[in-house]
């Protein structure tokens, strides 16, 4: 009962770990740089240009589908659960959480195409009160008139699942139960700096995946392992199945709260989440070969070199803006391409 409110090729992790080329910056976390491992990997990402929460989102994302090879019959039928970031409750703030008009058009695409239900799921990383959260963000008004399940994952019935990662001393994860019963988990993240991961993306959004009442808030469990270690495990561990990034209006400098307004006016979308986050790094002038958990997903979970990776839509050259960094930031510091 869910709290419902309305390596590939055969490699092992020890032949990835030590066939690669590692620099001290990831050496301290015991995270290696990309590899030619990475070779084997080829991913596709899309970008659309979108000027505002009033466009069309719907038919962009479907476009965007198209073009990605995502078909009607791949989803029709299917249950899918979409993750926003939730990060605080801030209605007349649309640089900090996911724009609940972006997740509406989401999930009318996937309605369009035939999908037999979408939720709207999220577990907020502080202890707030979660009725409180969707009213001030926006969501209770999509979620009542779209009807649109939201689940509160920091609360729901949850599953003991290995660890397929290993990056952290966690032998197993505990998941909420609506991730056995979905058909594709899709992350919705904002296009956003970050004060201790450089850039918060598809693969950091998944931590809201992780029940408080297990993890604590914000996930204080998860820290302490080990920020990038842990969305490493994670991402492994859930193996999610699209990301659609909401940068139509994002955030630069002192991410993920406290920065200010970036328009950056894309979407970027795709399968393989360290494929998307690569491609969004450098659409804000980030390197993400500097990007310790990019580095060590590389040749592992996905591609993040940009000969490897197939650009659809827009090029990444004509939305291309750098995002404001903070000096005073560690995880900011020598980062840009």
């Amino acid at each position: 009962m869910h709290n419902i409110i309305s390596s590939p090729n055969g490699m092992t992790r020890r032949q990835f770990l030590w066939g690669t080329l590692v620099g001290s910056s990831a050496l301290a976390l015991g995270l290696p740089l990309y590899s030619a491992y990475e070779n084997g990997f080829r991913s596709e990402t899309f970008i659309a240009r979108v000027r505002d929460y009033q466009a069309d989102i719907s038919w962009i994302v479907r476009a965007g589908f198209q073009e990605l090879g995502v078909s009607a019959a791949e989803i029709k039928g299917k249950k899918i659960l979409l993750k926003p970031n939730l990060v605080e409750p801030h209605t007349e703030k649309p640089h900090i959480n996911t724009h609940p008009l972006f997740v509406r058009g989401v999930a009318e695409a996937f309605l369009h195409l035939g999908a037999a239900k979408v939720y709207i799921a999220e577990g907020t990383g502080h202890c707030r009160d979660t009725i409180y959260i969707l009213e001030e963000s926006g969501f209770s008004e999509i979620i009542k008139e779209d009807r649109l399940p939201f689940v509160d994952l920091n609360y729901d019935a949850v599953f003991e699942k290995p660890n397929a990662g290993k990056y952290t001393k966690c032998s197993s994860f505990y998941l909420p139960g609506i991730l056995q019963e979905v058909d594709w988990i899709v992350s919705l993240p904002k296009l956003k700096t970050h004060h201790w991961t450089g850039i918060t993306l598809s693969m950091k959004n998944l931590f809201g995946l992780m029940p408080g009442a297990y993890y604590g808030w914000p996930k204080n469990v998860l820290h302490s392992l080990g920020i990038e270690q842990s969305l490493l495990d994670i991402t492994a561990t859930v193996k999610p199945h699209f990301a659609i990034v909401d940068g139509i209006i994002g955030m630069e400098g002192d991410g993920p709260i406290m920065g200010i307004p970036k328009a950056a006016q894309v979407i970027v979308m795709g399968r393989n989440f360290p494929a998307v986050d690569a491609t969004c790094a450098r659409i804000m002038g980030i390197d993400p070969h500097k990007i310790r958990y990019l580095s060590a997903a590389a040749g592992w979970l996905g591609p993040i070199r940009e000969r490897h990776i197939h650009q659809v839509g827009e090029p990444i050259t004509s939305v291309r803006m750098n995002f404001a960094l903070e000096d005073k930031i560690p995880a900011h510091k020598n980062i840009r391409i």
